[in-house]
């Protein structure tokens, strides 16, 4: 059981060796940062595939078109007609209200009443930029509202391509004793504080925000398809809701000429923000690159707004954050060597390794190219919409990895496949190739894994019919003519032969000197009596076929003043063990056992029996077969050379039926 398990696994030492190495092959790659922008790319599409989501209404844009600045006439906005537009959103008492453009210098006219605005209003929040304390690139914010505390972050993260796919709730410091909410935060704290919800640590032992029952996972360097990456504050991957414009958009000029709805911002969190194409405040995001000359844009305050959404929904509405598998990461450092290799979590090396399995199965099950392409496709739709329909639900696992596992691994194991093809097909037509007709060849090829084992023909037993033909007298033949001549004379015998036995779709086993030895039943094994009588039938006829193309030949050979002859057939049915015999070097295919003997001997046998030009000898096993179709007669039960036990013998006669030519021939 040992053995026959450990041939099993040679067998199919392709899976186990091909599906590991593509395996770590495609983690290494992603380890790499390789396929990054790729699984980067696969993330954009699920949210653009992703149905919108219903608008937040609890959030309010009050965007500067250009139509807003046309109608100021000026850009930056003065104080006053800042200080009037909060002033009007204000009498709605809305619960927040966010400034997402920077003001740290007056611009008159109308300073002196914005100041008077902002003083008297605890609910509103503007913003700065922060990127350390000495960092010149920093804006500060007004003034007042940094003295009051109503100040936040609208710091943003990016990612290689320039898309926005992260959130940060938080910016710290290096040192971590500096940190400031980002706006969208600030003003969804805001918000939720009215409803009684307070933020919490999860737990003593993890410092993640928690809002109620909504926790807000802090990004890692290597969640998702990231590697490496800055994970500098407080992180989060950011859900967006849907593409531009999801949120409730109210010009400025609106709000200026009092053209809004009594409860337009009752109770909301109110952004105001440039949503103008020329003020350039907008940002790539996954819904971005719809189409190559017009790709979908974001403005700067409606990723706020997303980030606010994210968190209210989070805590009110049980709305999903955007999570991934969380294992922590084997690291490899490699001695003098610049980079710190991450290699993938757990979890993900083994979702990685199953769709590498199935790639491989389905290329070592599905050979047919048409129906592996077929079930290679059906596998690679249900990963995605496998990974997509996990995404609708909340999470990101990898789609990119597995799906190149997938392919790269039934590639590698077609080739594989067609490397052992190749070679079975060479050792069968090494074998058989010149010896068997093309019919024959195509069924041993098509029953290959039932034949072939180890690079070689199995050895089986059989039930065939073994025909032996010999020249008579031939060595006194070949003392009178000329090698050359001999020889050419030779090959023109054996390919007539040859051709008949072919014909009868038997196999040439072997030529010795002038004999000529077949095997009819080979390679396939017949099963049944019927098939196995065919074979007897085959053999006999084969042997009379000889006989007749024989006179054809002498005819030919008495024009060309060449030797005449005639032959000797002997034919044995039974039981032989057959497969192929030989070294690495040179192998044939071949037959043994007490059938091939009494053939051997039968050809043999007593060489005074007259049989004209082809004398036929068969044993009683193909004279059972054969008699109600070929008249013989008895020779009785002889002893044959080599053999105990005496054997019944039979000769196919010379009849009009049987087509065997009588001696016309000199001896």
């Amino acid at each position: 059981m040992v053995n026959r398990l450990g041939k099993q696994l040679w067998q199919w030492r392709g899976l186990w060796m091909i599906i590991p190495a593509v395996t770590g092959a495609i983690v290494l790659l992603r380890a790499l940062g390789w396929l990054q922008p790729l699984e980067w790319m696969a993330l954009d599409q699920y949210f653009r595939l992703r149905p919108q989501e219903p608008t937040d209404d609890r959030i309010v844009i009050v965007g500067v078109d250009e139509a807003d600045i046309q109608a100021i006439g000026r850009w930056p906005m003065d104080d006053n007609t800042l200080a009037q537009v909060i002033e009007t959103i204000q009498q709605q008492q809305p619960r927040a209200i966010g400034l997402d453009f920077f003001r740290d210098v007056p611009v008159e006219p109308g300073s002196k009443r914005l100041t008077q605005v902002l003083a008297k209003l605890p609910n509103l929040i503007g913003i700065e930029k922060r990127l350390g304390s000495q960092d010149a690139s920093a804006v500060n914010p007004a003034n007042l509202l940094k003295q009051k505390g109503q100040t936040a972050s609208n710091n943003i993260v990016a990612d290689g391509d320039g898309k926005l796919r992260r959130a940060l709730l938080y910016w710290t410091t290096p040192d971590g004793r500096e940190s400031l909410e980002s706006l969208g935060l600030r003003l969804a704290l805001m918000y939720l504080d009215k409803q009684g919800i307070q933020p919490e640590a999860e737990s003593e032992t993890s410092p993640a925000l928690r809002l109620r029952n909504a926790v807000f996972p802090i990004f890692e360097p290597n969640d998702g398809s990231y590697v490496g990456a800055d994970a500098g504050g407080y992180q989060i991957l950011l859900n967006y809701r849907g593409p531009s414009r999801t949120f409730q958009t109210i010009p400025m000029r609106e709000v200026l000429q009092g053209k809004i709805a009594g409860n337009a911002f009752r109770d909301r969190i109110v952004l105001i923000g440039p949503t103008a194409e020329s003020l350039k405040d907008f940002f790539y995001t996954p819904y971005s690159g719809n189409t190559i000359t017009t790709p979908e844009k974001t403005h700067g305050v409606e990723i706020q707004a997303n980030v606010a959404s994210q968190v209210i929904s989070a805590a009110l509405d049980g709305r999903s954050n955007l999570r991934v598998w969380a294992d922590p990461p084997l690291q490899l450092f490699l001695k003098g060597f610049p980079l710190q290799w991450q290699i993938s979590e757990p979890r993900e090396a083994t979702w990685i390794l199953l769709w590498a399995t199935i790639g491989g199965l389905l290329a070592w099950i599905y050979r047919n190219p048409r129906y592996g392409i077929l079930a290679l496709s059906v596998a690679e739709g249900c990963l995605f919409g496998i990974t997509y329909g996990v995404f609708l639900a909340g999470w990101w696992i990898p789609v990119v990895p597995p799906a190149l596992a997938l392919g790269l691994s039934a590639i590698a194991l077609t080739g594989y496949v067609s490397s052992l093809e190749r070679n079975d097909r060479k050792l069968v037509m090494n074998l058989f190739g010149r010896y068997v007709t093309p019919q024959i060849a195509e069924a041993i090829w098509r029953d290959r894994e039932q034949l072939l084992g180890n690079g070689r023909l199995k050895g089986r037993k059989m039930t065939v019919t073994i025909l032996f033909t010999d020249i008579k007298d031939f060595s006194t033949i070949s003392e009178r003519t000329d090698p050359e001549i001999l020889m050419d004379w030779l090959n023109d015998y054996m390919a007539a032969m040859t051709q008949i036995v072919l014909d009868h779709g038997a196999v040439v086993d072997k030529f010795i000197g002038d004999a000529i030895m077949a095997v009819f039943g080979v390679p396939i094994a017949r099963t049944t009596p019927q098939e196995i009588r065919q074979d007897a039938l085959n053999a006999v006829d084969c042997a009379v076929k000889m006989g007749l193309a024989l006179d054809s030949l002498n005819q030919k050979w008495v024009r060309e003043g060449l030797p005449t002859i005639q032959m000797r057939v002997g034919i044995s049915t039974g039981t032989a063990v057959t497969g192929s015999l030989g070294g690495q070097q040179r192998m044939d295919y071949t037959a043994i056992g007490d059938t091939v003997n009494i053939a051997a001997r039968l050809e043999s046998f007593d060489k005074s029996i007259d049989g004209g030009l082809c004398r036929v000898l068969v044993s009683d096993a193909t004279y059972q077969f054969v008699q109600s179709q070929f008249a013989a007669r008895s020779i009785g039960s002889v002893q044959l050379k080599g053999r105990e036990q005496p054997t019944q013998v039979y000769q196919i006669v010379a009849t009009s039926e049987s087509g065997l030519v009588p001696s016309t021939a000199p001896e």
